[in-house]
């Protein structure tokens, strides 16, 4: 299959214009879903939002959306995707996060950039409903991380037929100095307010914060990295901001994936170092790396200022198309 190679739109280059532009180009969801609470083995919960009843159907694949930080099914990129895997036949379900959404879990824990088993949980819960329905999946940002470290840890033992990574951090480390640089400090004062405040709104069950002092606290991160050391490593089991880090960052896994992946990523990404992005000798032969040198963070916004053209809507659903293609005739082989 020959590969429409991304250019950025003309008066679109800057990476900074590539992340924000969609935010104000596309405010708005426009397409709606039914919500379905999951309870999880830890008796907590999960949304999964669907914009179609799911079906048993072996010629329609599932696809298993995962947003990033403090995302949701209202974000541009989840809307468009949606869009666009719908026209092309593809069912769609995206997990919130716990907590994401505007809706607050159960539980103290919320999610984290390492988080793999909800998702891996709810892939089982998928197969069990629908058996005989291949079931894909697409991340992004911080749920693309999640997603390759999935699938490096399972290896051969994977749920999903085909998968799509698209700006995951891979090396949290790195991320985290990036974040603090620049214009990116912005985008991370941003994501902190938003993880502020989704602690606060937790804060408001009584036994919560009884049991998570940090959410008293929380006026107190300055950055990702004192937010992480302080809520995020030790309410997942992590020994501080380091152990996390080094144990949620998906890099180490990507040799290990044994499942058709695409990863897209810009060199020019604000939020992840270009020293992240892996080499041919750091990913396994499984793994397709398509790297631009413009594109931003989940922004790869071609044509033009005025006529854009979001590449990732066609890219994604091109690459899946051929997976699904190719699953079918394996399955049709006696």
């Amino acid at each position: 299959m020959s590969v429409q190679p991304f250019e950025p739109a003309v008066g679109l280059g800057n990476c900074h214009l590539q992340t924000i532009f969609p935010r104000f180009h596309r405010p708005r969801p426009w397409i709606r879903t039914q919500c379905q609470w999951l309870t999880t083995p830890d008796n907590d919960r999960l949304a999964l939002h669907t914009p179609t009843q799911l079906e048993d159907n072996p010629n329609r694949p599932i696809v298993l959306v995962l947003h990033g930080l403090e995302g949701s099914v209202e974000s541009p990129y989840v809307q468009g995707l949606m869009q666009s895997l719908l026209e092309k036949r593809f069912q769609v379900a995206v997990m919130h996060f716990r907590g994401c959404g505007g809706a607050p879990n159960l539980l103290p824990r919320a999610y984290h950039s390492g988080d793999s088993e909800d998702p891996r949980w709810l892939a089982r819960h998928l197969r069990e409903k629908f058996p005989g329905t291949p079931l894909m999946a697409v991340g992004y940002s911080l749920g693309g991380n999640v997603l390759l470290k999935w699938l490096g840890e399972d290896g051969n033992q994977t749920l999903l037929s085909a998968a799509v990574s698209v700006s995951a951090p891979l090396d949290l480390h790195a991320s985290s100095r990036r974040m603090g640089q620049g214009f990116s400090k912005v985008y991370q004062r941003h994501l902190l307010q938003s993880l502020k405040q989704s602690l606060r709104n937790k804060a408001r069950d009584p036994e919560l914060a009884q049991q998570m002092p940090v959410l008293n606290e929380s006026r107190f991160f300055s950055d990702f990295r004192s937010f992480d050391d302080q809520f995020t490593a030790p309410l997942h089991g992590f020994s501080g901001v380091d152990d996390y880090y080094t144990r949620a960052s998906s890099k180490p896994f990507i040799k290990n994936i044994r499942t058709p992946t695409l990863i897209i990523h810009a060199q020019d990404d604000p939020f992840v170092c270009p020293s992240a992005i892996p080499t041919s000798d750091e990913i396994s032969s499984e793994v397709t790396l398509e790297v631009s040198k413009r594109g931003g963070h989940v922004g790869f916004i071609s044509g033009s200022l005025w006529q854009p053209r979001y590449w990732l809507e066609s890219r994604i659903p091109d690459f899946l198309k051929q997976m699904r293609a190719e699953y079918t005739d394996n399955a049709d082989t006696p």
